[in-house]
C-alpha cells in the first residue's frame, strides 16, 4: 500500500513538472526567435539606408572647393595623392591639416616644392590668392582643421602686450627683430618681414616646419592680433632706438662686427703705440 502511494505522488510530481520544463523551454525558443527577428530586421534597415548614410558622409564640394580640387588633380596630386591622403615618399596627408596650413604653405610659394629639402623655402607663389583660398576650401572640406577668420586680424590690437608676447613665445627662433635665425638638421626660422597677416596667422595655426602649433587654447584669437599689430607696426618699420641694427641677426653679427672693428682697431692702436715708444 506504501509503495503505491510513494508510486502515485511520484508520478504526480513529474507531471506538476513538466509544464514548468515545457514554459521555460518555450520561452528560451522565443526569446531566440526573437533575437533572430531583430538581428534580420537590422540588416535589412542597414541596407536599405547605408547608401543615404555613406551620401551623407561624402557631400558635394561647394562652388570654391570644386574648383580648387581642379587645381589641387592638376599641381599636387602627384606629391599628395588622389583625396589628399598622402604619397609615401613624396608628400603627407593634407586630410584634417585644415584651409589655415595651406594658405600658408601655398600662399608664400612653399609649396608646390621644387625638390625635397631640409625645409620648403619662400618663393614667389605659383597660385593667385584666389586660387590659394579655392585650394584651401578643398582641403578643407575633406577633413576640417584649423581656420583663418575672415576681417581685419588688427582690429582692437594692443601693440605693447603683442610685443610682450612676441619676446615670451616667439624671439626665441625669430630673434628679437623678426629676421629669423638658424635651427638644427639644416633648417631656420623665416624672417618675418615679407609675411602677411593672414599668413602669420595661419602659421600661429598650422605650425609649419619646425615652428610649435598655437591653437586657440595657448594663444587668443586677441592675442594673436595683439602678436600681429606688433609685428606689422613696429618690427618692420626701422626703428632702431641703438643704432645700426646689423641686420638684425642678434648675437652673431654683434660679435663679428666686434672682432672685425674692436679686435683689429686694438691691434692697430697697440702697433701705433708701440711704433711711438
Amino acid at each position: 500500500m506504501t509503495s503505491d502511494n510513494d508510486r502515485r505522488r511520484g508520478l504526480l510530481a513529474r507531471l506538476r513538472g513538466r509544464p514548468v520544463a515545457r514554459s521555460r523551454g518555450r520561452r528560451r525558443l522565443g526569446a531566440a526567435v526573437r533575437l533572430i527577428a531583430a538581428l534580420t530586421l537590422a540588416g535589412g534597415a542597414y541596407t536599405v539606408f547605408a547608401p543615404g548614410v555613406q551620401a551623407q558622409e561624402n557631400p558635394p564640394l561647394t562652388g570654391a572647393a570644386a574648383e580648387g580640387k581642379a587645381l589641387f588633380d592638376v599641381s599636387c596630386v602627384t606629391c599628395h595623392g588622389r583625396n589628399a591622403q598622402g604619397v609615401e615618399g613624396r608628400g603627407p596627408s593634407l586630410v584634417g591639416v585644415g584651409a589655415a596650413s595651406v594658405e600658408f604653405q601655398v600662399g608664400t610659394g612653399r609649396m608646390p616644392m621644387a625638390r625635397q629639402e631640409a625645409q620648403a623655402q619662400r618663393k614667389p607663389p605659383v597660385f593667385t590668392d584666389e586660387q590659394v583660398r579655392q585650394l584651401a576650401q578643398y582641403v578643407q572640406e575633406l577633413g576640417g582643421g584649423p581656420q583663418v577668420p575672415e576681417g581685419d586680424l588688427r582690429e582692437g590690437a594692443h601693440i605693447a602686450t603683442g610685443g610682450e608676447l612676441f619676446r615670451i613665445n616667439c624671439s626665441q627662433c625669430h630673434a628679437f627683430g623678426g629676421g629669423g635665425g638658424a635651427l638644427s638638421s639644416g633648417k631656420f626660422a623665416p624672417s618675418l618681414r615679407p609675411a602677411s597677416d593672414r599668413q602669420i596667422y595661419a602659421a600661429m595655426l598650422s605650425g609649419p616646419q619646425n615652428m610649435p602649433v598655437f591653437g586657440d587654447n595657448q594663444i587668443t584669437p586677441e592675442q594673436k592680433a595683439d602678436i600681429i599689430a606688433y609685428i606689422q607696426e613696429t618690427l618692420k618699420h626701422d626703428q632702431d632706438q641703438g643704432g645700426f641694427n646689423l641686420g638684425r641677426y642678434g648675437p652673431s653679427t654683434e660679435g663679428l662686427a666686434i672682432f672685425l672693428i674692436g679686435i683689429v682697431a686694438l691691434v692697430f692702436a697697440s702697433l701705433w703705440i708701440a711704433g711711438k715708444s
